[in-house]
């Protein structure tokens, strides 16, 4: 009997150690393939206000009331102008990640979205999809003069009102690649991945 439990539990610590050797390959894989895989940022389009430039200045009315936002100039919160349409489904997608992230970065984050068309219909869309507490801009030349040709398109303003990132962006990843960017103090992030990927074929 006791010959049995020996050699039961002899097996044991070696199916356990074979599992911890098993786990160890596996993390380190994964590392190695973190490492090969470069994070997808937003794609800048190289239009508009360039990075580090102060915003073009406008004071817009919000639909639906609650005073006029000012864009371009100093506020207590960096903003981030998302520009979307009723009828891009990209942008709905987007949706229920950036009211997620108006609530975990709301300490230094206020979300502005920014459209053009008819008040009624987007008025409507607003309660559609529940973002009637957030700023919501209906302006033409605010589009323009950040030369948004592509929807969704979201452009971050710092608190003192210049730009430190923009580009298009279709998911979670590449709305926080902007914050990112402002972190890092960089245009892109694929503007600091390219950086680190030429200072390493130098070396």
């Amino acid at each position: 009997m006791t010959d049995a439990l020996v050699i039961s539990n002899t097996l044991l610590w070696l199916v356990v150690l074979a599992l911890l050797v098993a786990v160890f390959a596996l993390a380190r894989q994964v590392g190695i393939l973190y490492e090969r895989i470069a994070p997808m940022g937003a794609l800048m389009i190289d239009a508009g206000p360039a990075v580090g430039d102060i915003a073009p200045r406008f004071d817009l009315p919000s639909l639906g009331g609650g005073g006029a936002v000012a864009i371009g100039a100093a506020t207590e919160r960096s903003q981030l102008l998302f520009f979307l349409s009723p009828t891009c489904p990209v942008c709905k997608k987007l949706l229920p990640i950036l009211k997620s992230i108006a609530v975990a970065e709301s300490a230094w984050l206020r979300i502005v979205f920014a459209s053009d068309g008819e008040a009624e219909e987007h008025a409507a869309f607003r309660r559609r999809v529940g973002i009637e507490g957030f700023p919501y801009l209906l302006s033409a030349e605010l589009g323009m003069a950040f030369r948004v040709g592509k929807l969704p398109y979201a452009v971050l303003l710092d608190e003192a009102g210049r730009v430190r990132a923009k580009g298009l962006v279709n998911s979670r990843e590449q709305l926080e690649s902007l914050f990112t960017a402002k972190e890092m103090n960089v245009a892109s992030v694929q503007e600091f991945v390219g950086g680190q990927a030429e200072q390493g074929t130098r070396i």
